[in-house]
């Protein structure tokens, strides 16, 4: 089994430079997803894996069974190679690189005939974009949109924040035009969480194809949404504010679509 120990390795210079920039990741085709949990949802997703890298003493060779992946791709490190290319601080001894996938909209297809869609328009904030992840996973939607995306799937922030949902949730991105466009070709009625001029969020019949769509907590969402949508909803605020963490609002506005859909 091949082993490494200098930091000027060929590959461990691609991987650090896969973590720090966007740029890389995308003329590659590759990125780096770190821990056993989202390693093995990777895998079971469909990612090919490149290269598993691990440090003995925090990752035994024989925890490699867990991970099916072939001998010839596993790579020993030493412990200063493995802090180098470490992205937790606090880690479990094994990372991969691995081949990125397509998310363009003329290749999403739903499981169902009438699909709930979560999007989400230019969300900056990976930790914001990964919550929104989680909960759609939770939520089992049949896809996730990202209109106008300001930071890429495979940013490690966001394979870090959405555990792995990244992964497991079918996506696509485009722009704001073309995403409308697509929902409207696939006759999904658009609701747009917007203030102005809104019904309260329980109002619509979820339970026909549906996408429900999220703006910035800064700016909400652009004019072209507004002009789309079937209905603008809201949620009904108590307090002093008048707004909310977007995966928060997210999550709330989609479960009221799963509870319609199992009545």
């Amino acid at each position: 089994m091949k082993q490494i120990s200098s930091h000027h390795n060929d590959l461990i210079k691609h991987i650090v430079t896969l973590k720090e920039k966007s740029r890389a990741r995308k003329k590659s085709g590759e990125f780096v997803v770190e821990g056993v949990r989202e390693l093995q949802l990777a895998l079971s997703c469909g990612y090919e894996v490149v290269h598993v890298l691990f440090y003995e003493d925090l990752f035994p060779f024989e925890h490699l069974k867990t991970i099916d992946v072939e001998d010839y791709k596993c790579i020993e490190v030493s412990k200063d190679v493995y802090t180098k290319i470490a992205y937790r601080t606090t880690t479990e001894g094994v990372l991969a690189v691995l081949k990125s996938q397509s998310h363009t909209l003329d290749q999403l297809q739903f499981k169902t005939k009438n699909p709930l869609v979560l999007v989400a328009e230019a969300p900056e904030k990976p930790g914001n974009i990964g919550a929104l992840l989680r909960t759609a996973d939770a939520a089992n939607v049949d896809a996730v949109i990202i209109a106008n995306p300001k930071t890429d799937l495979y940013n490690p922030n966001i394979v870090r924040s959405s555990v792995g949902c990244v992964f497991s949730n079918t996506i696509a991105t485009g722009s704001t035009e073309d995403v409308i466009s697509f929902l409207n070709t696939n006759n999904i009625n658009i609701y747009s969480a917007i203030l102005q001029e809104s019904i309260n969020y329980t109002h619509p019949d979820y339970k026909i194809a549906s996408a429900i769509v999220v703006g910035t907590e800064a700016t909400g969402l652009s004019q072209d949404w507004r002009d789309a949508s079937k209905e603008n909803i809201s949620i009904p605020m108590q307090g002093k504010i008048d707004s909310m963490n977007v995966s928060v609002a997210a999550g709330i506005l989609v479960f009221e679509a799963v509870r319609q859909r199992s009545l």
